[in-house]
């Protein structure tokens, strides 16, 4: 008997179709009314739309017609923000609490963004990554506050060594007090500012190359959830 064959879960060997259902399935495991809030969502804003559509001018089938393909459509827009909304909720619940959950949410920031996972940990698995964009470097901890603080100034320390004309902050993933909650991590990184021109992110990669080549690559746990967090990132682009 042939052994069966694993199902692939790296997202961009997947079908659109594919990539969707799966993020469906993932989601409702964490949310398991987001069925009912999609199919709340299709009949509340298909019937709108119908309604909207029925007051056009005119008579008859035509506009019966047209009154039922408005209502499909914007029935299944107000579906897919539904979905993508309590999705990206769901897969961060998934992540809160998890190592390397930090890492996975760092994967949402779009283009502009450059994020290395794990350039520096210890035994107890405390860990800082890194994003370099428009507020310049980024180090981004995860784990045990008080043993992140010598591991966070290290890195400080030799990122500015190598990158002294380019800003440094820290931002540390957590609920305590000074800690950025995971499902915020994005939204906050996104709001430390432009300070660094897209010309001269180029340039920063560049220097902080030498600083990558002196140290062993660390590979992230593995684990099913980072699919999930990339998959529903490549939907909601519609890609």
């Amino acid at each position: 008997m042939a052994e069966k064959k694993n199902t692939p879960t790296d997202p961009s060997t997947m079908s659109r179709r594919r990539q969707i259902v799966e993020t469906f399935k993932m989601s409702k495991q964490v949310d398991p009314a987001l069925g009912w809030w999609m199919l709340g969502a299709f009949v509340v804003f298909g019937g709108v739309g119908f309604g909207i559509f029925s007051l056009l001018p005119g008579s008859g089938v035509l506009k019966l017609i047209m009154s039922i393909v408005g209502a499909l459509l914007i029935g299944l827009l107000a579906t897919m923000i539904v979905f993508s909304r309590r999705a990206q909720k769901a897969a961060y619940a998934r992540l809160d609490g998890q190592v390397g959950g930090g890492a996975r949410a760092l994967t949402m920031l779009r283009r502009g963004w450059k994020v290395e996972e794990v350039i520096a940990f210890n035994k107890q698995q405390d860990m800082v990554h890194r994003v370099v964009g428009p507020p310049g470097i980024v180090l981004v901890g995860e784990g045990n506050a008080n043993r992140l603080k010598p591991l966070m100034a290290g890195e400080r320390k030799k990122h500015e060594r190598v990158a002294a004309d380019y800003p440094v902050h820290e931002v540390v993933v957590g609920n305590g007090e000074g800690e950025v909650p995971l499902p915020k991590l994005v939204r906050h990184v996104q709001k430390l500012g432009r300070q660094v021109k897209p010309g001269e992110i180029t340039e920063l990669l560049s220097r902080l190359r030498a600083l990558d080549a002196q140290r062993p690559k660390v590979p992230l746990p593995k684990g099913p959830v980072p699919t999930s967090m990339k998959g529903m990132r490549n939907n909601m682009r519609g890609r």
